[in-house]
């Protein structure tokens, strides 16, 4: 994003706005953070801001600041596209391609709003007028801090900005383990602290805060689903919609299941597979040099980053299953690099 574009969105700022946020389906920590601590810095001016997802998100991210405002599209439909279509601004959060907003692509291409992109994820593939994209950087609320930084308004960031921030830097890190934790990412959190976030009760509210269900489906998982291919460093758990059912699943409740799997020894890529409503959501991990990203975009019309990406497949989970265990010897010299 060129210093003239910084100067044309300031100048868009400055007049009242119906702006809309919205951000990719099944929104994770990052998603909401970068898409409410955009909110609340925007809800100091005098702009109508609404933030619309595509599907609900966890119950661990329900205490962010402006929660009680978001749009679900795939609730009240009607009222979401209304917005899009009346919007004279819509941001573009945390996405690589509008495909990722899910049943929200339509109102959102055709929708003749300005429309900003802010994102991390490589590979960008959307019309819009203005882009942020930084695949360096650890997470799309830490670029949503450059953003405000950029735009002369650091003084806007309160605690509710701070708090958000915080939260999607945490999350799109892995509690700040994982390789896209740079040093500015910490100087970013930090500076949130410095700014009001409590990082303590933050990490407890996503991390400390688990249902007994999902400590269960957690177990048995990790205890009954969970198969290992030691000679290509890879492994797999699968999990039925029947499974789910049986631990009452709510969204959120297998964030971070995938993660275990890569803290095996010997084991550098992991996958979770699971039967979702009509369709199989895959989640890549890796620890190594091995590409997600790329396995993800060749084999099931996915993406995300080297390390960490998704994808899907039309059939039946055992098909999912057949098909990711047919495709590990073609890569067997790329996992074993």
């Amino acid at each position: 994003m060129t210093d003239r574009d910084i100067s044309e969105i300031k100048e868009l700022l400055s007049s009242p706005q119906k702006i809309v946020i919205t951000t990719h389906s099944f929104p994770d920590g990052d998603a909401m953070g970068s898409s409410l601590a955009l909110y609340n810095y925007l809800i100091q001016g005098e702009h109508e801001v609404t933030v619309i997802v595509p599907t609900r998100y966890p119950q661990f991210l329900r205490w962010m600041p402006g929660d009680d405002k978001v749009l679900v599209h795939n609730m009240e439909r009607d009222k979401a596209e209304q917005l899009m279509s009346d919007a004279t601004l819509i941001f573009c959060n945390d996405i690589n391609s509008a495909s990722r907003v899910g049943d929200v692509e339509k109102a959102l291409v055709s929708a003749s709003a300005v429309k900003i992109l802010i994102d991390h994820h490589p590979n960008p593939d959307i019309d819009v007028n203005y882009m942020m994209s930084l695949t360096e950087a650890s997470s799309t609320a830490e670029l949503i801090y450059e953003f405000i930084d950029r735009l002369g308004d650091t003084d806007k960031i309160n605690v509710a900005v701070a708090e958000s921030i915080y939260a999607g830097i945490l999350t799109d890190t892995g509690s700040f383990s994982y390789g896209s934790t740079s040093e500015r990412a910490h100087q970013v959190a930090g500076e949130m602290i410095g700014r009001g976030a409590d990082n303590l009760k933050i990490q407890g509210h996503i991390y400390q805060d688990n249902s007994l269900d999902r400590i269960q489906l957690l177990g048995y998982s990790l205890s009954e689903k969970l198969t290992l291919y030691p000679e290509y460093r890879a492994g797999y758990i699968s999990l039925s919609k029947e499974e789910l059912t049986k631990y009452n699943f709510r969204p959120g409740d297998t964030e971070g299941l995938v993660n275990y799997v890569t803290t095996i020894k010997g084991i550098n890529f992991a996958t979770l597979i699971m039967e979702r409503n009509g369709f199989i959501k895959f989640s890549f991990r890796s620890t190594g040099n091995f590409s997600v990203n790329e396995f993800a975009r060749d084999n099931f019309g996915g993406g995300g980053h080297e390390a960490a990406a998704g994808g899907e497949f039309s059939g039946s989970l055992q098909e999912a299953i057949d098909k990711y265990v047919a495709l590990l010897p073609s890569y067997k010299d790329k996992l074993l690099s």
